[in-house]
């Protein structure tokens, strides 16, 4: 748009030019002529003293921004104008008879400074306007200095000596052809050189080359007029020396410009867009924490005071997993794409913000109850029952919801948001997606956040064991496997179960070492009982997603293999449907491991979304029904015929089918019922320690 204005204002200028061309044609009658002397005089001096100011200022102002910036062509264009003065400063006072070290100037002498100027001047546009811009050292300001001007000094004083024997350029019948020549010549340059600036603007939209244009277009108007004047007398002379005059001017404008005003506009746009970023998320556009907390402290101490509002925090569940899965640019689409979601369920006086990655807050504003606060955030998590559509694939999110009301849970802005954002982070893990925030929560924050330390330091200090829980052929209540479950001996809480430390594991990235560390204890322990002598069964791990996206998993497995000479034959890796979003990389990293001879399950199946489509493509061998299904198959007839549908599509799949959780006998004889090859579960055996294991499953 800018761009479009400044393009209008070169045309118009144009025109304006065109015109007064035009005029000036119709008026070159002969008694327009200066007859008077003194009348020649006068407009020499006052147009000589404005084009020596011009000039000088474009000099002074380049040479300052040169020093600025050490931009080259504006270095080029000051030294240019500077070379162009000298030898028209001469021209003028020679034109008016004015003695330059006791010496007077012919008409010739006058004329050939004059033609020198402007050769300068055309020759110079043309190879700035040529160039290429670039950054130099402040060194080369004065050697391009002593460059430019010297050779000019050198021509002037040659000029001036052999001015006697040099052809004159007018004589008593006007100008002589040579000057004729040469001026069309000045202005044959004039008009490459404007063509390529035209070039850049329109084609390479410079917006800078824009103020040449207009400056060019009067000095090719003011060398016209050279050219087709015939006494310096006419009037076609006189205005072309004021056109050279406005030509300059308008290089100064154009310089002045982009050396001050330019830098200062550009200037006050990067601190406009500084402040914006500052205040905004750059991914979804949306007021940022900062903003959040200024406009709560604005709303808190405003008068009249706010009775009550609610700060309300929506956290996407296991985004992460996305992140991981799916890279971080696929899923910064997918975030954006979902707050636009709940940026359209905002209503009227109700504000929405970005709290940085996958958080949002809302401003509820009024002195509304609990219940009506948790039935309107109760709005936002139902936008994502239907899935998100992601390029080729369908994606469930889901948000858990924390919130803290003013002036109950806190006074201080600040405060407000950080006890709604402790709200949703307890929430995590339970079975429930809203709740409100209180000073209990602290507790267990800090909790956290002390586990995570003594995390670290129990994996440094081996404090973890394993725990086997056996794998059942339910037709002849043969044990044919065993999972390795995680153990936790902490030295002041005592036995710590998984739920407790695995989610935190996972957030601080310990579950990679921690993970691997089970691998390494499960596939040692197996291969002591069969140097034993037992019967050889298979030892299922799970793998957490941390490990699963390594690029190096196979090769890992592999090594600890071939180090423990465990057959991959033994080895079973459980993963989640959750862990295949990005389908060609869970692909890939599947095929890997099948290469290795290692089994592959999916664990926990049912919970996730898998395409029946695509999962009869991966490279698996078992499918483990979730707890939560079995359960309740007895009481629960949805549950029962999901049991009995993924125990059939097991079957056409060729795959093998295990129930995990399995209680009781009833539960035992459904499953047999729907042929379910495997069983896991409190009916068999507790998960229990390794010499347990062996004296209750292995020996005869």
């Amino acid at each position: 748009m800018k761009n479009n204005t400044k393009e209008r204002k070169v045309l118009r200028t144009g025109i304006a030019v065109i015109i007064a061309v035009l005029l000036i044609v119709f008026f070159q009658a002969s008694h327009f002529q200066l007859q008077e002397r003194n009348h020649i005089d006068s407009l020499y001096i006052v147009i000589g003293i404005f084009n020596v100011a011009i000039y000088f200022s474009i000099f002074t102002q380049n040479w300052t921004y040169a020093s600025l910036s050490l931009s080259r062509k504006r270095l080029y264009v000051g030294i240019l104008f500077l070379c162009a003065l000298i030898p028209d400063i001469i021209h003028t006072l020679g034109a008016v008879g004015f003695p330059l070290f006791h010496w007077v100037l012919s008409v010739d002498g006058f004329m050939w400074m004059m033609i020198l100027s402007r050769t300068v001047i055309a020759l110079g546009m043309l190879m700035i306007i040529c160039m290429r811009d670039q950054v130099v050292s402040v060194s080369f300001k004065t050697a391009a200095l002593i460059v430019g001007v010297l050779p000019i000094l050198t021509i002037i004083v040659l000029l001036l000596v052999l001015l006697p024997s040099l052809p004159g350029l007018i004589n008593e019948h006007g100008m002589t052809t040579l000057k004729k020549m040469w001026d069309a010549v000045i202005l044959i340059i004039l008009l490459i050189a404007a063509g390529l600036n035209v070039y850049q603007v329109y084609i390479k939209r410079a917006a800078e080359s824009l103020n040449l244009v207009a400056g060019l277009s009067f000095f090719i108007v003011g060398q016209f007029l050279f050219a087709t004047s015939t006494l310096i007398s006419d009037l076609s002379h006189l205005l072309g020396l004021v056109c050279g005059c406005i030509g300059s001017y308008l290089f100064l404008a154009g310089s002045h410009k982009h050396a001050f005003q330019a830098p200062l506009l550009e200037k006050r746009m990067s601190e406009a867009q500084f402040n914006y970023l500052a205040y905004h998320d750059e991914l979804t556009g949306l007021p940022n924490l900062r903003k959040l907390t200024h406009r709560l402290e604005a709303l808190i101490e405003k008068e009249p005071k706010v009775d009550r509002l609610t700060i309300a925090v929506l956290n996407f569940n296991r985004f992460k997993m996305i992140n991981e899965s799916l890279g971080r640019e696929a899923g910064d689409r997918i975030l954006k794409m979902a707050s636009k979601r709940i940026i359209d369920e905002v209503r009227n006086g109700e504000e929405v913000y970005s709290m940085g990655g996958d958080e949002f807050a809302v401003i509820l504003i009024g002195g509304i109850s609990s219940e009506q606060i948790t039935a309107r955030i109760a709005k936002f998590i139902e936008l994502f029952k239907e899935p998100l559509q992601f390029e080729t694939g369908d994606y469930h999110l889901s948000l858990s919801a924390g919130f803290a009301v003013y002036p109950e849970d806190a006074i201080v802005a600040e405060q407000l948001v950080q006890n709604a954002d402790t709200a949703v982070h307890d929430i995590k893990g339970q079975q429930k997606y809203i709740q409100r925030y209180i000073p209990s929560m602290q507790l267990k924050a800090q909790e956290r956040l002390i586990m995570e330390t003594e995390l670290r330091r129990g994996l440094e200090r081996e404090e973890f064991f394993l725990e086997y829980q056996p794998l059942v052929w339910l037709e002849t209540d043969q044990v044919v496997g065993m999972e390795a479950l995680v153990r936790w001996n902490h030295p002041d809480r005592g036995i710590v179960y998984p739920g407790d430390f695995i989610s935190i594991a996972e957030d601080s990235g310990l579950i990679v070492p921690l993970g691997e560390w089970v691998l390494r204890q499960a596939c040692q322990q197996n291969k002591q009982w069969q140097k034993t002598g037992y019967k050889p069964i298979c030892v299922s791990v799970n793998l957490s997603l941390g490990q699963f996206i390594q690029p190096n998993l196979a090769e890992r497995i592999g090594t600890i293999l071939d180090e423990i000479g465990l057959d991959p034959q033994y080895v079973e890796l459980e993963i989640t449907e959750s862990m295949t979003l990005d389908k060609e990389a869970a692909l890939d990293q599947l095929y890997k491991l099948k290469r290795l001879g290692v089994r592959i399950s999916i664990d926990d199946f049912g919970t996730g979304y898998s395409s029946l489509h695509y999962l009869k493509n991966l490279p698996i061998d078992r499918l483990k029904i979730d707890r939560t299904f079995v359960n309740e198959i007895l009481q629960d007839n949805n549950n029962a015929a999901i049991v009995s549908t993924i125990a059939t599509m097991a079957h056409h799949l060729k795959l093998k089918v295990t129930a995990e959780g399995v209680e009781t006998a009833d539960q035992l004889n459904f499953l047999k019922n729907q042929q379910c090859h495997e069983g896991q579960g409190y009916y068999f055996s507790r998960p229990i320690r390794a010499w347990d294991f062996e004296r209750a499953f292995l020996m005869d």
